[in-house]
Parts: structure tokens; sequence; C-alpha cells
């Protein structure tokens, strides 16, 4: 018990005197809050703990360092007509509140050997928050207006992130969030989606609804948005198709083979004998006995059925501005029907346990066309979504 004690003492001094290592490290590279952070985190769990003194009077430097540090960049800042030095004017100060209230909980520490109280100068900065964030609100407001007057869909994109940022230090700013859904419709790429079947044969009617349920494909983002109904009061970027060119299934077929299986298996056992024809005793006086071994041998009979479907499409995608081709992509897709089954005429041990799993005892009937080619949709709409996520919209 002893020894875990002091076990227990030397990892908690080791711990002390890392943080207090890593708290200087970081005032002596100029970090302040990384060395604040530190100090509060060792605080928050023994604040009154001796091993933990050393850390005060760092948490005392460390603020008085960060702050005046602020307070000369708030000053250079206030003096720069750059509308650009706004929001770093608001965040500063928000910081320094921040910075306060993460130590008021801790508050009083003493400094025991000295004998005094820890000292840290706190300012009330709530006039200069609101102040500042009111500046920094009409500014985002105005300029966000005027962009959007003129703005095309990427610095759309743009504004409406500065938009977003002005809701949440401003909730609800005055006309803020009309502007929001403004700029998002403004940023976002409309996409009316298309099918056509070129290829001479019957499309199966779920597969062209899942071709063209854009849903289901988890690409639509917030600035691209697919449909494939028309909106009327839309006025779309771009028109994809995916066009079906060529459908083919292959005929019914039924290959037939036949295979011979041979395995040595251990059949009971044989005495041992001596040159005179005794049987040969262990050190123990038992018979002495080895393994006797067979080979099995089993015919098999294996059919298999096959059926291939394959679906050749092109996704393609206009500019419905200029009406020109910006992309053409050809895409294939095949699905492969296959089953096997048979008969076994021999010794089915001679057979692996996993291929008698596989080899069923009668046919089954062939999937129509139809399934064959939904099948193949499958494979066809995980190519597309690919494709589609390669696409870059201008």
């Amino acid at each position: 018990m002893k020894r875990v004690c002091i076990l227990l003492a030397v990892v908690i001094f080791e711990v002390s005197c890392s943080s207090v290592k890593k708290t200087e490290i970081a005032i002596n590279e100029g970090d302040y809050d990384q060395a604040i952070n530190i100090a509060v985190d060792n605080l928050v769990s023994g604040k009154n703990s001796k091993r933990n003194q050393e850390v005060i009077p760092l948490l005392e430097r460390a603020f008085k360092k960060a702050t005046e540090q602020d307070q000369m960049q708030l000053k250079r800042w206030q003096l720069d007509p750059n509308p650009a030095v706004l929001e770093p004017i608001y965040e500063t100060y928000l910081r320094m509140d921040r910075r306060q209230n993460r130590i008021r909980p801790l508050l009083p520490l003493q400094v025991l050997n000295l004998n005094r109280v820890a000292l840290f100068e706190f300012q009330d900065y709530n006039s200069e928050i609101l102040s500042s964030r009111m500046i920094l609100s009409d500014y985002l407001l105005d300029t966000s207006k005027k962009a959007l007057a003129v703005a095309n869909i990427m610095e759309s994109r743009k504004v409406y992130n500065d938009l977003k940022y002005l809701d949440k230090i401003n909730p609800n700013f005055r006309d803020t969030r009309a502007l929001i859904q403004q700029a998002l419709e403004q940023g976002t790429q409309y996409i009316l989606v298309g099918l056509q079947n070129q290829s001479e044969t019957v499309l199966p009617v779920r597969l062209e609804e899942e071709l063209l349920n854009f849903s289901t494909y988890g690409i639509n983002d917030q600035w691209t948005q697919y449909h494939n109904n028309k909106i009327n009061a839309l006025d779309y970027d771009y028109h994809l198709d995916i066009i079906i060119d060529r459908i083919v299934v292959s005929p019914e077929q039924v290959l037939q083979k036949e295979l011979v299986k041979e395995k040595e298996i251990k059949d009971g056992f044989i005495y041992e004998y001596d040159a005179n024809g005794n049987v040969k005793k262990d050190s123990l006086g038992n018979d002495i006995k080895k393994d006797k071994f067979i080979t099995i041998k089993a015919n098999v009979i294996q059919n298999t059925q096959l059926k291939e479907s394959n679906v050749n499409a092109i996704v393609q995608l206009k500019d419905k501005r200029t009406l020109q081709i910006v992309d053409r992509f050809p895409v294939s897709s095949s699905f492969v029907f296959t089953y096997m089954y048979g008969s076994v005429y021999g010794d089915r041990r001679a057979l692996e346990a996993n291929y008698l799993e596989t080899l069923n005892p009668q046919s089954v009937n062939f999937p129509p066309d139809e399934q064959m080619v939904y099948d193949t949709g499958e494979d066809l709409k995980f190519k597309i979504k690919q494709i589609l996520n390669r696409l870059q919209y201008h």
C-alpha cells in the first residue's frame, strides 16, 4: 500500500511539472490563450492543491500578456479605415470577454508562498461588444444587399456565408434571413434531369422511375439541386440527360460438364507386424496400430444456368443558357444470372462441403428479360452516381 501511494505521488508530481512546463513554453511562444487553457484546466481539478501553486503566477502572466496584446491590436485596427477590420475587432472583444469568464469561476486564487491573492484586472466589455457587433452587422447587411444585386453564382455563395455569419452573431437582424434565402437561391445550380431510351427495347417502368429519382442517389447538396419534374418558375442552369442507347439480353443457356473428384480418407486401422508375423507391441505392451486409408471417388454432372444482360448509356450535360453540350460520359453495366445444379454419383464424401452447398438438386426458372434489365439498372445507377459526383458545374 505504501509503495502504491509513493508511485501515485510521483505520477502526480510528474503531471504537475509537465503542465507547468507546457504553460511556460506556450507563454514563451506567445500563445497566451493556450497557456491560459492549460493553467485553467489544471486549477479546475484542484485550485488549492500545492502541486498547482506554480501554475497560478503563470496564469497571471499569460492573462496580462494576452490582454495587452489584444488591446494593442485593437488600437491599430480602430485607426484603420478599412472595413475588413470590423470583424476582427468584434471577435477580439468577444475573445477578451470569454478569456475573463474562463478564469472568473476560479477566483480567488491564493499564492501561498507569497501570502497573496492572484491579481487579474478584469474589464466590462459589454458595451464594446454590442457597439462593434452593431457596426459590423450594418456593414455586412449593406454590402450583402449591394453584392446580391449583381452577384453571379459563386459570388452569391460568398454573400450567403457572410449573411449566415451575420445571423449567427446577431440573430434575425433586420431582413438578414430574407437575404440569406435570396443568396441561397442565387447560388444554387438547378439541373433538370431527363431520360431518353434510344435502344429500341422497352425499358422497365420501375427502372425508369429509379434512374430519374435523384433523391435516392444522395447527391443533392446545398448548392446543387436535381429535378426530374420541371418547375416552370425556375430558370434551370443545366439539362442532364441519361440516354439509353443499347440493351442486350443474351439467350438462356445451360452449360454442362462432368467432374471426377477423388479423396483419400481414413477408414479404420490396421495392426503392425514384425518379421515373424506377430503384432508389434509398444513399451507398455499394447498392440501397435496405424491408420488405414482408402481412396473414395465421386462423379458429378454439373449444370450451370447462365443468362446475361448489358445496358449501354450516355450521361450528357447541356448548358441551358448556351445550349452547348459541356460533358458527355459513356457508361456500361451488366448483370449475370448464374445458377448451378447437378447430380452426384459415388461417394459424396469426396466432395468439399462448400461445393455441395452450392450444388442445388434441380434447375430453376430463368428470370424474364425485364427483370434482367432491371437488375442491370442497379449497377447502372451506381455508375451514374459516380459520374455525377465528378461533374463540375460553373
